[in-house]
């Protein structure tokens, strides 16, 4: 479990390295999107066989190894949401690029200046109106991550309050279970030396009768 555990870090890693090469390489930013989404899905798969892991791990360890799990899980929400944002905005960067490509190779004949102003005037409003639906999309989109987010911490943090009362519980009996084990070393210390006692003195009373 280990072992896997850290390779699943390492992945979350390497996308975290791969979001820098995507800001300052936005050319290939498809094919970088396309190699961090992969990633994501190795890690989803990973935190899967660590949730089988985590329930063949002994009982007193199982909380915290549980709670790793979730943090590596809601890593990769919070990775995934940001891929879902970046991808967005590259396709609306070249959703405006086209539009503005095609602006401007549209020709007009002679005498078309006012129809040239009109139809700039018309696309600019368009463009605008486009723009306008796309910013609240993605602040809808944006609004909707986070209370995904907030309320998987939520449950996160529930599960983390009920796992480290049920370890206090543990340790708790744990302590007793101790305490028990100590007192019954003592009784056995005394009922050992007793008997070693009563033994002396039996032989000591065979000898001098015998004698």
């Amino acid at each position: 479990m280990e072992a896997l555990y850290h390779q699943t870090n390492q992945l979350l890693q390497e996308i975290s390295d791969l979001f820098v090469k995507l800001e300052k390489d936005p050319i290939h930013g498809e094919d970088i999107e396309n190699a961090i989404q992969a990633k994501i899905n190795a890690v989803n798969a990973n935190c899967e066989k660590l949730d089988i892991y985590v329930f063949k791990t002994p009982i007193n360890q199982r909380p915290m190894a549980k709670m790793r799990v979730d943090q590596l899980k809601y890593d990769s929400r919070h990775i995934q949401a940001s891929l879902n944002n970046a991808q967005n905005k590259r396709r609306r960067r070249e959703q405006e690029l086209s539009e503005r490509e095609q602006l401007l190779s549209r020709r007009f004949g002679p005498g078309s200046d006012h129809t040239a102003i009109t139809v700039d005037y018309l696309a600019q409003e368009q463009n605008s109106l486009q723009n306008s639906h796309r910013n609240v999309d993605e602040m809808l989109h944006t609004g909707s991550n986070i209370l995904d987010t907030l309320k998987y911490n939520r449950e996160t943090l529930k599960g983390a309050h009920r796992r480290l009362i049920d370890l206090a519980n543990t340790l708790g009996l744990s302590n007793a279970t101790i305490s028990l084990i100590e007192r019954r070393v003592a009784q056995d210390k005394y009922v050992l030396i007793g008997g070693m006692f009563v033994t002396i003195a039996v032989i000591v009373l065979v000898i001098i009768y015998l004698t």
